[in-house]
C-alpha cells in the first residue's frame, strides 16, 4: 500500500531505484566556501518511491536536467556515479524547492494507480482522525463526501474523484502538498510516505 503509517518504516530498510533531479549545481554548492576548481558537481534530487532527498554525483561528463528521472539503485547507472549523502527539506537549494512540488505531482501522476488507493483504501487513524484528514485542505466534512462516495464505488482516477466529490479540485496536488509538508517537518507523528 502506498500510504500506511507502517509502509514509511520499510523504507528504512529498502533503498530508492529511481530519483527525480531537482536541481543540478555543475560548480558545486553555492555555501561551500572552498575554491571553484576544488568543487565538484552535484545533482539534488528526489527517490521516486520512498520520496528520500539526496544529493548524488554525476559521472564524468554527464549533464542532468531537472525532471531526468536517473537511476540509483544497485548497478551500472547511466547518469549518478553515486549518491552523495541524504538531504534534508533545509539543505536544498532554492531552485530545489520550487522545482520540489512538480516533480512530486509528476511521480505521483505517473503512478496514479498506486496513490489513488489514498481515497479508496484510507482509514481512522484514531477514534478521532482519519487519515484522509491529515491532507492539506480535507477537513471533516470533505472527508465524508470522500467517504460517503466511496460507499457508492472505487475511484477510477483522480478526474473520477474530481467529478464525485464537490470540491475537491486536484486530487493529486493534494498528495503532493502532503507529502512537501512531511518532508518539511521531521518531527511530523504521522507518516504516510515519507520516513
Amino acid at each position: 500500500m502506498a500510504f500506511s503509517l507502517a509502509g514509511a518504516n520499510v523504507a528504512k530498510k529498502e533503498k530508492e531505484e529511481h530519483a527525480w533531479v531537482l536541481d543540478y549545481l555543475p560548480y558545486g554548492h553555492p555555501d561551500d566556501s572552498r575554491p571553484v576548481y576544488q568543487k565538484k558537481p552535484i545533482i539534488m534530487g528526489i527517490g521516486e518511491r520512498y520520496f528520500t532527498l539526496v544529493e548524488m554525483a554525476p559521472k564524468e561528463g554527464k549533464t542532468p536536467q531537472v525532471y531526468d528521472r536517473v537511476y540509483i539503485g544497485d548497478g551500472e547507472r547511466d547518469i549518478v556515479d553515486h549518491v552523495k549523502r541524504r538531504l534534508k527539506h533545509e539543505e536544498l537549494t532554492q531552485s530545489a524547492r520550487v522545482e520540489l512540488p512538480y516533480v512530486l505531482e509528476k511521480i505521483i501522476l505517473a503512478n496514479e494507480a498506486k496513490y489513488l488507493e489514498v481515497y479508496n483504501k484510507s482509514y481512522p487513524i484514531t477514534t478521532r482522525l482519519h487519515m484522509l484528514c491529515l491532507f492539506p485542505g480535507i477537513g471533516k466534512k470533505m472527508m465524508r463526501a470522500i467517504l460517503d462516495e466511496r460507499k457508492k464505488g472505487d475511484f477510477k482516477n483522480f478526474a473520477d474523484v474530481s467529478a464525485r466529490v464537490k470540491g475537491l479540485y486536484h486530487p493529486a496536488r493534494i498528495i503532493t502538498k502532503r507529502i512537501e509538508d512531511e518532508l518539511r517537518d521531521e518531527k511530523s507523528k504521522y507518516r504516510l510516505f515519507t520516513s
